[in-house]
């Protein structure tokens, strides 16, 4: 049931055949604006209901619909949980705007379209070539938290464990994207401030905007703590993966290291590994002659080092779903 499910989340996110306001994100976004304010969120006990409540949900519907006519419905279920899990479209769509602005050689556009895939954390890149690396490790990363550790979850868990970690990853990225949009804000006021250059009016305005800003921004209890516990587990799994999917003798000093250490950020862990292991990728991108001219020479520099770890995470990705393959076979996963 796994495999199957899985697979048609897949295929039903390629073919870009969910609207968007049944993807998860946008429902996440209603389910949010109905049911809690910044008063309940603020609590512990608020900020766990809400983490913990669509999960419990989803887990009373299967309880309920068990058994009934032979395990379809709940085939179903599980089928529907994971399209709407697996399906990222606006992601897409902003690493292929990403990717054209780069190949038309428009730095501006390419460093606006970078900033958005993660905005969670400042881009820091340097030049198009460190901006290629730092987008790379952006892709392996979002591989990680939108489809392979949804996919891990689904495997042992269940569409309730797929569920309560996409939840958590909601209040998680929401959080930090939005603290992370204050402190630009007020870093660029103090450049300005520093300058002379600030008018009384837009200082003004700049307030109202920050005032509007604090009343979205909501500091959760141990939503962080609880992203970071169900993180530990699934990001070693995966980034294990780049280790055999890639170079395997670097990769695996990298992984190592970082894997045996409690304290050891998730991104952190999946990005250098990733980086560690795409030596083998790059070489056999550069002695396939076919795919040497037509992506590696040809594409910019932003977009080489890009490539590379995008080829590495789509394996990754292959990998997972040839060892769940092997697993069903065996009767090891249901």
């Amino acid at each position: 049931m796994a495999l199957f499910s899985l697979l048609m989340a897949i295929l039903v996110e390629r073919l870009r055949l969910l609207p968007d306001l049944w993807q998860f994100d946008s429902l996440m976004q209603r389910y949010h604006k109905r049911l809690w304010d910044s008063e309940s969120l603020g609590s512990t006990s608020g900020a766990l209901l809400a983490m913990a409540l669509p999960a419990m949900v989803l887990a009373l519907c299967l309880y309920l619909l068990d058994g009934l006519f032979f395990g379809l419905f709940n085939l179903l279920v599980w089928i529907f949980i994971s399209v709407i899990c697996f399906s990222h479209q606006n992601l897409r769509d902003t690493f292929k705007k990403y990717i054209q602005a780069a190949c038309r050689g428009d730095v501006q556009a390419s460093f606006r379209y970078a900033s958005e895939l993660d905005c969670c954390e400042c881009l820091d890149a340097v030049d198009e070539q460190d901006l290629g690396a730092k987008v790379g490790q952006i892709s392996a990363w979002i591989n990680y938290r939108y489809y392979g550790a949804v996919a891990l979850f689904l495997i042992f868990l269940g569409p309730v464990g797929a569920v309560l970690y996409c939840t958590v990853r909601y209040y998680s990225q929401r959080e930090l994207s939005l603290s992370n949009q204050l402190q630009r804000c007020q870093v660029a006021k103090q450049a300005l401030a520093q300058q002379g250059i600030v008018e009384s009016k837009l200082v003004r305005s700049d307030a109202v905007n920050d005032k509007a800003e604090d009343a979205s921004y909501i500091e959760m209890p141990l939503v962080q703590e609880v992203q970071k516990l169900l993180d530990w587990i699934p990001s070693r799994i995966f980034s294990f993966g780049f280790v055999l999917s890639g170079q395997f003798s670097s990769g695996l000093i990298i992984w190592r290291k970082l894997s045996l250490q409690w304290h050891s950020r998730a991104k952190t862990l999946i990005t250098e590994t990733a980086l560690a292991s795409e030596a083998s990728i790059v070489s056999e991108m550069m002695a396939d002659d076919s795919l040497a001219n037509s992506r590696s020479t040809t594409a910019p520099l932003s977009v080489r080092e890009t490539l590379a770890l995008l080829e590495l995470s789509k394996r990754n990705f292959i990998l997972l779903l040839t060892v769940l393959s092997v697993l069903t076979i065996f009767g090891v996963v249901n």
